[in-house]
């Protein structure tokens, strides 16, 4: 469709970008917050507040917070299923967690930014923290280069990573994080995501490095395999 503006309700766009001041992961905002967040008047949102929770998008706390509403988490049910992706990327993630003991997640992208569609946490207490759901730039993350790079971003770096079918990152995001990340591949050889490992700097050996891109290079090769990839 093309982007003329008849074909554009502006209610609905700022009904949506209320819902997407929750993208970073965030359980709980005020209604200060989702105004500074979205631009928009504290009337404005509590208007299409009223009837986001009228259809149960968008919740309000008895001490005045907004949270997202079940609708949501129904939807979000339905995208998985629809894809069957979960049956498929759980194990993997499963996994990478047992053979490396640290975090492993899968990411797929959403125009300007990556969207954690799966993760499964280290079982160690240390340990990088993010949940389902939550949306990231494409600028920095392993994560971030392979899925730009794979979905045919031109430049140096990306034609880097596409040579070497992965990238590692050293505290681009985050201090101390330490990331391995490979694309995953549909039929014809469509990009699906970008499956990876994130743990500590600090504490990963060298031999620990080798352990870890082999763990997901070979994990995402099974991937997408099962994922119908052609061999």
């Amino acid at each position: 469709m093309s982007d003329k503006p008849e074909q554009r309700v502006q209610a609905v766009e700022r009904a949506l970008t209320i819902l997407d001041a929750f993208s970073d992961g965030a359980k709980r905002l005020t209604l200060n917050d989702l105004s500074q967040r979205t631009g928009f008047y504290r009337s404005t949102i509590l208007r299409l507040a009223a009837s986001l929770d009228r259809f149960g998008y968008l919740l309000r706390d008895e001490d005045g917070y907004f949270r997202l509403g079940p609708s949501l988490f129904r939807l979000g049910a339905h995208y998985q299923q629809s894809f069957n992706l979960a049956d498929l990327v759980r194990p993997m993630l499963s996994r990478l967690v047992q053979e490396t003991n640290e975090t492993a997640s899968f990411y797929v992208r959403d125009g300007d930014r990556r969207i954690c569609l799966f993760r499964q946490h280290s079982p160690k207490t240390f340990r990088h923290h993010l949940e389902e759901g939550a949306a990231l730039g494409l600028d920095r993350g392993a994560s971030a280069h392979v899925l730009m790079a794979f979905s045919g971003e031109p430049g140096p770096l990306y034609d880097k990573v596409r040579a070497q079918g992965y990238h590692i990152s050293e505290a681009e995001r985050e201090p101390e994080a330490l990331a391995f990340a490979v694309p995953t591949f549909g039929p014809d050889r469509k990009l699906i995501g970008a499956l990876g490992v994130i743990g500590n700097l600090s504490r990963v050996t060298p031999e620990g490095r080798v352990m870890m891109l082999d763990a997901v290079q070979r994990a995402g090769v099974d991937l997408s395999r099962r994922l119908g990839m052609p061999g």
